[in-house]
Order: structure tokens, then C-alpha cells, then sequence
């Protein structure tokens, strides 16, 4: 059975979230990064095991939280001996505004799972652009390259939008598929 890792920070909730709808549909294991931006014990063990390595992240200041890139930084040693090289990889990120530059968390994500020699997941959805379209609908954001997903500031985990753990339980689907389907 084809194995997904899900390593991802949240600072306050809502990344985490989305972290468990992809797992919710995926059968990912999910991996959080803490708030001092450290795994967890035999975090690195599980990573090496994996077959495709999902990373999860807030965009904070049009970047990846430090906690993550603690993360991303210390991921050097498996780097060094391309312990992760031809795993897939995929990536999500959340901020409050519609753009919020999360394009560029998505892009630190990329960039990084190719310095591992990795192999890269997009979303594989149409986005939702049409005149008909609603906030609730699949693929909204937009993306591509990752999943994106918007939750405003002032609203609480309960509060995210339907819509987008929708995508996020979509965007899980795509990883099983693609995951077993290399692994075969």
C-alpha cells in the first residue's frame, strides 16, 4: 500500500484543517511541525517511508510560516544523501485574503521538493472561473500548482469555507490516485 505523509504547520487551526481533509480522503498519516517548528519523535522516519511527501503550510507575509521553513531547513540531511529523490511530492497553503501571495509558499514548496529530486503533484482541477461560479464551488481559488484556500481572519476553524475543504478532500483524492497509480 502506497504510503502519503502529510507534514504541514498551523498556526492557528485553520491549515490543520485543511491538513485533515486532504488526509480524510488520501489516507494520509499526518505529521505536524510544532510550534517551535520541530517534528515530532520518529518524524524523519516516518518522511523516509513515505511514498509522495505533502507539504502544509499558512502564508504568513507572503511566505511560508518560519516554522515550516525550520522544517524545509533541516530537511538539508536527507537533501545531502537524496534520501527522498523520485518520491512525489505535493503542497497546500491558507491565508486570509483571496491571494493573500500564497502563490509564492506554493512555489518555496516546489522548489524545495525538487532540491530533493522530487517529483511534483499539482491539483489536476479546472478552476471554478465562470460567472455562475460561487465561493462554495470546487477549485474556486484557482490553483494549479497546489491547493490554495482562503479563510478570512476574523473566522474561526468552524467558520472555514465548505468550499474549500471540499477542494482540499478533492485535492486528497488526486494524491491516492496518482500515489497508487506510480507506485503500481
Amino acid at each position: 500500500m502506497a504510503r502519503i505523509v502529510i507534514v504541514f504547520h498551523s498556526g492557528y487551526g485553520h491549515t490543520a484543517k485543511i491538513a485533515q481533509a486532504v488526509a480524510a480522503t488520501s489516507g494520509a498519516t499526518l505529521l505536524p511541525i510544532d510550534a517551535n517548528g520541530d517534528l515530532p519523535e520518529g518524524g524523519w522516519d516516518t518522511l523516509a517511508a513515505a511514498d509522495t511527501i505533502v507539504f502544509g503550510a499558512p502564508t504568513y507575509m507572503g511566505m511560508a510560516s518560519w516554522q515550516f521553513k525550520k522544517f524545509a531547513d533541516a530537511s538539508s540531511k536527507a537533501w545531502f544523501t537524496q534520501a527522498w529523490k523520485d518520491k512525489l511530492f505535493a503542497g497546500f497553503t491558507n491565508s486570509a485574503t483571496m491571494n493573500g501571495d500564497k502563490h509564492s509558499t506554493l512555489h518555496y514548496m516546489m522548489t524545495l521538493a525538487m532540491q530533493h529530486s522530487g517529483l511534483w503533484v499539482g491539483t489536476g482541477m479546472m478552476p471554478s472561473n465562470s460567472k455562475a461560479a460561487t465561493r462554495d464551488d470546487i477549485n474556486f481559488v484557482g490553483s494549479s500548482g497546489g491547493l490554495m484556500t482562503s479563510t478570512p481572519s476574523d473566522a474561526s476553524v468552524d467558520e472555514m469555507v465548505p468550499g474549500d475543504l471540499a477542494t482540499a478532500a478533492k485535492f486528497g483524492e488526486r494524491l491516492a490516485a496518482v500515489t497508487q497509480a506510480v507506485k503500481a
